[in-house]
């Protein structure tokens, strides 16, 4: 099946209209018509090659939400009409210990990404969600309950929110905790929106005094200029948890001094530059922990859109036409965005 798109030939190639190959419905799969996807780092990052591996042509994208088309002779959770999602992943292997659970982001065989991983299919590698349709297996797609006029912000839940919303469920984030969340940008917004819903006192950490008011209106209870050592003095030793989403190299020994007895510093920045060495010391004498996550299971993905739809919950976004896709990635390199770009995909027509 012939499938209008927008990608890369090459890492110096601006992205530019390409015509894919989607295959035809199997008996469990679930074809998509896309109406929004959103634009993340990872998107840039991969067309760009700045990660070792990208396989051209590339068409990145994998913040999916759309309209059931079609679906196979098998299929039984959705049907023709059906709103919802796709993530970062459209399969797994089914069979490890990672995915008998339900975690198949831990895959012991690795999961099968949304762009830029081996498939059967032409021409050889995953093709994402910068394009018309798509084809994927019903055990990789989303139910989306919030209304039609939310659907653009509801793109990002499916990488932004579950990033979030996976390690605040995790470390059982809720009522009479204080939880911090490091950065304000695409991660950081969701993590503020989703760590006040789960009834926590939220605090947002920031390099810029101009991102105090934002941080408030998105949730925050207080905002603390990380720069300002007084203004982190005076969290010593409070936190029983901090978010850390900036994916700069940045000094982790900050945070970890301001985490409680048994506190957990999570990461789920990826930095270009390994983050200073931390010092053991605040770790050994207090319990102290680092750790990481990597979105989340499909079930789990559910569960953070069934909770965003319950509460209200979407990204902040800004909508662009697809053409201007280049321009979009320039300005996301300058963090010029509140918070999230998405494409509407109705411009591919025109």
């Amino acid at each position: 099946m012939t499938t209008h798109a927008y990608g890369a030939h090459a890492a110096d190639k601006p992205l530019e209209a390409l015509t894919i190959q989607r295959r035809a419905p199997g008996p469990r799969d679930v074809q998509i018509d896309i109406a929004y996807c959103g634009v993340c780092h990872s998107d840039l990052h991969t067309v760009r090659s700045e990660w070792q591996g990208t396989l051209y042509p590339c068409v990145p994208g994998h913040e999916i939400v759309g309209h059931v088309s079609a679906v196979g002779s098998e299929v039984t959770g959705f049907k023709v009409g059906d709103t919802v999602g796709v993530g970062c992943m459209v399969d797994s292997c089914q069979s490890c210990a990672a995915c008998e659970k339900g975690l198949e982001q831990y895959c012991d065989n690795g999961f099968t990404a949304t762009y830029n991983s081996a498939t059967p299919d032409p021409p050889g590698h995953t093709l994402g969600g910068y394009s018309q349709r798509i084809v994927v297996d019903e055990g990789f797609v989303l139910k989306v309950h919030h209304p039609a006029d939310q659907l653009a912000a509801v793109a990002p839940l499916l990488c932004a929110g579950i990033t979030t919303y996976s390690p605040l469920r995790h470390w059982k984030v809720g009522p009479g905790q204080k939880v911090g969340i490091v950065g304000i940008g695409g991660l950081g917004h969701m993590g503020i929106k989703l760590a006040h819903a789960m009834g926590a006192r939220v605090v947002a950490f920031t390099t810029s005094e101009s991102k105090k008011q934002d941080a408030h209106a998105l949730g925050a209870d207080e905002v603390v200029v990380s720069r300002n050592r007084e203004e982190m003095k005076a969290h010593t030793g409070s936190f029983d948890f901090i978010l850390d989403t900036v994916a700069a190299s940045h000094d982790l020994d900050a945070y970890t001094a301001l985490l409680k007895r048994d506190g957990t510093l999570c990461l789920v920045g990826v930095p270009e530059d390994p983050h200073p060495s931390p010092n053991v010391g605040p770790l050994i004498f207090r319990r102290r922990a680092i750790a990481g996550s990597l979105i989340g299971g499909i079930k789990e993905t559910q569960e953070m859109l069934d909770f965003c739809a319950e509460h209200g919950i979407v990204s902040e976004i800004e909508m662009i036409r697809m053409q201007q896709i280049d321009d979009a990635y320039e300005r996301m390199l300058r963090s010029d965005v509140k918070y999230r770009f998405v494409i509407d995909m109705a411009s591919l027509d025109g």
